[in-house]
């Protein structure tokens, strides 16, 4: 939801996504969600799938409203409900490919650019074992030959990849906004050779592309703002617990907004208060009772006492697990993702996943754990995450202090030392509020003298 939102306001300058289009693929496990972010964003969802079974469970869970198997009928669609401003989402049951070269022959014979924002939400971090189906054939037969004879699987996935960037680039060209959701679909689509490539890259930054991660053009400064999905799980598994975590949470956002507060950061707590005001009618929940929702450091350490304090006076039958998405401020290195934004050279290590795995651990997490793959696939990602139990007493309070300050404020320091300046305006104000926090700050030569020694080398 965010992501969408905040592209609506840094590619088409708008705050009102009423009337507009975001066109994705992918109904399956963390994709499921596009075509609800869609409704609660007040826009045109439109999302193709080719696994009938995921786009039905989607449609029966509420989560997608309509859909169709005829591009024929799609194209109405989207054309009508341009035309109405409506909200919904539409799926396309069917490979995403010839969405975009619909719309492309749609943009040729009439000149309508049907399609404001898009993405690509298909599991290209794994492509030739049954993430990306290629556009040449049917899901039931990419199964078939992924389990027959893989290798020929390969050129298959390839050739589609080449086909969609094509269409991408060109209703790219003509206004389209494009971006990479981190599933590392453009590293793929370069490994295939289609035309992705920037103008960095042949100066040797690989991480650059033709199009920028949301990390990198959408969701890189909220990062460095501090907020980042903050989760919590209601053990007792009652959906009465969650409903009152709701309300706990959006009483301490609101307390918050109503604070001095810069006004950057007060439009993602507003986003937020939105969303989790929201959440329960969209019935999200799935299995566990739990919620995420964007938070920076003070709003975690909040939202954590809030929910200990409930569960000590019994307000909740029973603890709160809270926790964190990999996908963070800090906590994660992924060069095509997380730390994609990062740009001192320091993108390919490791430091704060490893740092947030040993200082979590040392300020009483309750459980921690390091990994590798995840989003981007293994080999590109190095994960450090963490559990803590809110039992409601007093020792859980302090170490949900410890633990929450040091775990976002260590991610928002490594933006700062790399250069941004969100980073460093955040970390500066942490420190004023917290008087504990002793961080270095970098510090910035000038840059005529640094033109003037690398002319003179």
């Amino acid at each position: 939801m965010l992501t969408v939102l905040n592209a609506g306001r840094k590619y088409l300058g708008v705050e009102s996504l009423a009337g507009r289009v975001f066109l994705t693929s992918g109904l399956g496990g963390m994709s499921g969600a596009q075509a609800k972010a869609a409704i609660i964003c007040g826009c045109i969802g439109v999302i193709a799938e080719v696994s009938e079974e995921a786009l039905k469970k989607r449609h029966q869970q509420g989560w997608l409203q309509e859909y169709t198997p005829d591009l024929d009928v799609l194209i109405a669609r989207i054309r009508e409900a341009r035309a109405k401003k409506e909200v919904t989402s539409i799926g396309y049951l069917g490979n995403v490919v010839n969405v975009w070269e619909r719309l492309v022959e749609e943009y040729e014979s009439t000149g309508d650019l049907l399609v404001d924002l898009a993405s690509d939400q298909t599991s290209c971090h794994n492509p030739f074992k049954g993430g990306y189906i290629p556009v040449s054939l049917s899901y039931a037969q990419s199964q078939e030959l992924l389990a027959q004879d893989p290798t020929k699987l390969k050129p298959l996935v390839e050739e589609s990849l080449r086909r969609q960037v094509l269409a991408i680039n060109r209703l790219a060209n003509a206004g389209l906004y494009f971006w990479d959701y981190g599933n590392a679909f453009l590293l793929e689509a370069r490994r295939a050779g289609a035309d992705v490539s920037g103008k960095q890259v042949a100066e040797g930054a690989n991480t650059m592309f033709r199009y920028p991660s949301y990390v990198q053009d959408i969701m890189g400064d909220i990062f460095s703002l501090g907020f980042g999905p903050f989760r919590w799980v209601c053990t007792s598994g009652d959906p009465e617990d969650l409903q009152k975590t709701d309300l706990i949470a959006a009483e301490v956002l609101e307390s918050i907004c109503q604070e001095g507060i810069p006004e950057r950061i007060r439009q993602q707590y507003t986003d937020n208060l939105r969303w989790i005001q929201q959440a329960g009618k969209h019935k999200m929940v799935v299995g566990s009772q739990a919620r995420i929702l964007y938070s920076d450091q003070e709003g975690r350490v909040r939202l954590a006492l809030a929910f200990n304090q409930a569960v000590r006076t019994k307000h909740l039958k029973g603890p709160v697990v809270i926790s964190r998405d990999h996908h963070d401020v800090s906590g994660t290195d992924s060069p095509y993702r997380e730390t994609s934004n990062v740009y001192d050279g320091s993108a390919f290590t490791a430091d704060m996943a490893v740092q947030n795995f040993v200082g979590d651990a040392f300020r009483g997490a309750t459980w921690v754990s390091i990994h590798n793959g995840g989003g981007v696939g293994w080999g590109e990602v190095m994960n450090g995450g963490f559990g803590l139990v809110m039992d409601g007493t007093e020792d859980a309070a302090y170490r949900a202090s410890l633990l929450l300050n040091w775990d976002v404020a260590n991610g928002v320091a490594r933006r700062a030392w790399s250069g941004n300046d969100n980073a460093e305006a955040t970390i500066t104000r942490s420190m004023t509020l917290d008087q504990r926090l002793k961080v270095t700050l970098p510090h910035h030569a000038d840059q005529t003298l640094i033109s003037r020694a690398l002319d003179s080398a």
